[in-house]
């Protein structure tokens, strides 16, 4: 049975799988501890990557290289960019762009990784149903499947969501999840992405993200016990 890895950035996204991992192995690489073990039935490397797109897309090509997953799900917080999601709502992303990378004298497009044949990254269409089927769980939030952005940068700007929203056509943003699926891409290695909503993205997001954390960490983790026996 392949394995299925699992990346949070924090450790309160880990704590629903490491309270219910059975036969636990905990391994450190690259400063991360990759837990090893059976999660409702199935074998897991769970970890906690840290908040950034660097510590991101190391701690995916190590799952890749030293673990061997043949999958991967990212699970977390994110910023609200269409303003109908409110915190509490799940997004799954459909696609991922980085729209920090910007090579405007280069020709390229906000968002472009220079000599990559994609604009954006998508996710795996199997893994997204099964991510759209258990998110039928979540109650008293909606659902939403579209476009997750990613930068290394806490949004907290009434003006930079109009243009997160105008540039990519973006549902959320956040800071990992695009360097996660590009490594992803470059692996062939299917990948989905559920970002519970934290907060607005706007000029209250810092007070947004302190109140509604606990909220917005219990629905990802509970899509995720609801994902697992699928993958």
């Amino acid at each position: 049975m392949p394995t299925l890895g699992i990346i949070v950035a924090m450790r309160e996204e880990l704590e629903i799988v490491l309270e219910r991992l059975q036969e636990p192995q905990t391994l450190q690489r690259a400063g991360m501890d990759f837990h090893r073990g059976s999660y409702l039935g199935k074998p897991v490397v769970a970890v906690v990557c840290g908040v950034g797109k660097v510590n991101a897309a190391a701690c995916t090509q190590m799952l890749i290289s030293e673990f061997a997953v043949g999958s991967i799900i990212n699970i977390g917080i994110a910023g609200a960019v269409e303003p109908s999601i409110r915190p509490g709502d799940i997004v799954i992303a459909d696609t991922l762009v980085q729209h920090d990378v910007e090579l405007k004298a280069l020709g390229l497009a906000p968002g472009q990784v220079f000599r990559l044949d994609t604009f954006d990254f998508p996710t795996d269409p199997a893994l997204l149903a099964i991510a759209q089927t258990a998110a039928q769980q979540i109650e008293g939030h909606q659902v939403h499947t579209g476009r997750i952005v990613t930068g290394d940068q806490f949004i907290a700007c009434n003006d930079k969501i109009q243009w997160l929203s105008a540039t990519f056509n973006a549902l959320a943003c956040e800071m990992e999840s695009g360097a996660i699926a590009q490594v992803c891409y470059l692996n062939t290695v299917p990948f989905v992405c559920i970002r519970s909503i934290s907060d607005n993205a706007n000029n209250d997001a810092h007070m947004d993200f302190d109140t509604f954390l606990p909220i917005a960490v219990n629905n990802a983790s509970t899509l995720l016990h609801a994902m697992v026996p699928s993958c």
